[in-house]
């Protein structure tokens, strides 16, 4: 009988006909046999995987609640077998392909199963709190607003500045002309934040040196921190010989007072100015206006020009080899330096025979202004055809802050607009490349910023730029610095409330 040669074998329950269609899980062998799957190895096939990126194409914005379309008509009748699969990470997946699902072993899940999956693993959107992008992104619109805010207008800019030029012309005619001490005075000298384009909100507030040379002298320190000297003239006919003490000593205090006399009888003929009380330790004659939209301040400094090398206690000030460079370093230091007839403490503290009210402060104003000015660590910075920092708004903005402190609290009197400034200087010697100050990085850059001044505040101790030896913050106290520091911590922790 045909088909008797031999006696057919009982098909195994896992084997399939020949006919029946390969599932996902079996790979077809080369001899017909298909192999079973392995236990750990879930492989999509080739269409599900292309169904499943047609299916994640349509998806926008998937929630919990959002239904994913399925294409496969199987996907709903294993809406139960769904929720057996182990849970996955809850990190939101670049790639909706390459979730890793991991369950029991069982058939290949459907793609509109896998579709279901992705949908389930995304995470909702917090709703209580703002990514740390948006939050940068609002902060820095604030940053901006208040610095567009401060901006000067140019029309009250020219209209100050043209008050005050012809004051100060007629004061250096005067003391030229008519003043005995004081003829040798050479030209002005402009600083202060108006002069360094760091003035904001009001052109309200100028500073100009007077600056008187003397060619021979004896500079001795008088204490231990550096800033302070007494002056003696050597040998040689002088106009301020009639200035000197027994020892051969500058009086300061007699030679303001005769500054001030010189300075008012020059001001008699500008009835819009007058003259305020003399400040104690004050090295300025200080006018004002009368009768102008904006109250104008003119603080008029007397000094003195020592054309000599610096004192050695700024031998490791002024370390500005990484930021602008060695060259430039030395060409300020060959520079001359200025002092001020100022004085801290009580006046008739004496030191070595000399009275505190007669001492001399030394002033670096002028490097100053030329490091701020030109403070790129590229020549092009903040130039038309270079790129732009944002150096100069950080120090307008924490002067801001700070003076907006100061109307809250009348305790942070003593905190005053040069420790902002020291703060930046010692800043751009940390961070020196134009890259770590870009202009777009304006909110990064300003917490940097008030990072250094809080640290400063913190240990109560802020080095002079040029005299290391010289702690600023030593007036206010340590218990003061860290209150400020408190304040300035909240304020940059919500968001600068006070700006707004």
């Amino acid at each position: 009988m045909a088909g008797r040669g031999k006696p057919r074998r009982a098909k195994s329950p896992d084997t399939k006909s020949a006919n029946s269609k390969t599932s996902p899980e079996e790979a077809p062998l080369q001899n017909g046999i298909t192999k079973e799957r392995k236990p750990k190895a879930q492989k999509k096939t080739r269409d599900a995987e292309e169904r499943t990126i047609e299916i994640s194409e349509q998806q926008s914005v998937t929630t919990d609640n959002t239904k994913v379309p399925v294409r496969c008509t199987k996907a709903k009748k294993k809406t139960e077998q769904a929720a057996e699969i182990t849970k996955v990470q809850p990190e939101t997946p670049k790639d909706p392909l390459k979730i890793k699902v991991e369950g029991r072993v069982g058939k290949a899940r459907s793609p509109g199963h896998i579709a279901e999956t992705t949908a389930k693993v995304q995470p909702e959107t917090p709703k209580a709190c703002v990514p740390p992008v948006r939050c940068g992104g609002r902060e820095h619109s604030i940053l901006h607003t208040t610095l567009e805010n401060l901006k000067i207008k140019r029309g009250e800019r020219s209209d100050a500045a043209k008050l005050v030029n012809e004051i100060v012309k007629a004061t250096v005619e005067h003391l030229k002309g008519k003043s005995q001490s004081f003829k040798e005075i050479e030209a002005p000298l402009h600083t202060g934040s108006y002069y360094e384009n760091l003035k904001i909100s009001n052109p309200d507030e100028f500073d100009v040196m007077l600056p008187v040379p003397v060619d021979r002298v004896n500079v001795t320190p008088f204490g231990d921190d550096g800033a302070f000297y007494s002056v003696g003239l050597k040998r040689g006919k002088s106009p301020l010989q009639k200035f000197q003490n027994d020892d051969g000593t500058l009086s300061a205090s007699e030679m303001l007072q005769e500054f001030r006399d010189e300075v008012k009888k020059s001001v008699k003929q500008f009835t819009e100015w007058e003259v305020t009380k003399k400040k104690k330790g004050c090295p300025a004659v200080t006018l004002i206006t009368k009768h102008q939209p904006i109250p104008i301040s003119l603080d008029i400094v007397l000094s003195i020009v020592v054309k000599s090398s610096w004192p050695p206690f700024t031998k490791e000030g002024i370390q500005i080899g990484g930021w602008l460079g060695t060259k430039v370093m030395q060409q300020y230091k060959r520079q001359p330096y200025y002092l001020v007839p100022k004085y801290e403490g009580v006046g008739t503290v004496e030191h070595d025979g000399v009275l505190a009210k007669d001492v001399w402060r030394v002033s670096f104003s002028h490097v100053e202004k030329a490091m701020l000015m030109n403070h790129g660590s590229e020549k092009t910075c903040c130039e038309r055809e270079g790129e732009r920092c944002c150096r100069k708004d950080c120090l307008k903005l924490l002067k801001h802050l700070l003076s907006l402190l100061k109307e809250k609290d009348s305790s942070l009197t003593k905190f005053c607009s040069y420790h902002v400034k020291t703060t930046l200087l010692h800043a751009c010697c940390s961070r020196t490349k134009d890259t770590d100050w870009k202009a777009s990085d304006l909110s990064r850059c300003f917490r940097l910023l008030l990072e250094d001044f809080m640290g400063h505040l913190e240990r109560g101790v802020l080095h002079n730029f040029f005299i290391p030896t010289q702690n600023l913050l030593s007036g206010p106290g340590l218990k003061k610095c860290k209150s400020l520091a408190q304040r300035i911590g909240e304020e940059r922790d919500n968001g600068f409330p006070i700006f707004k």
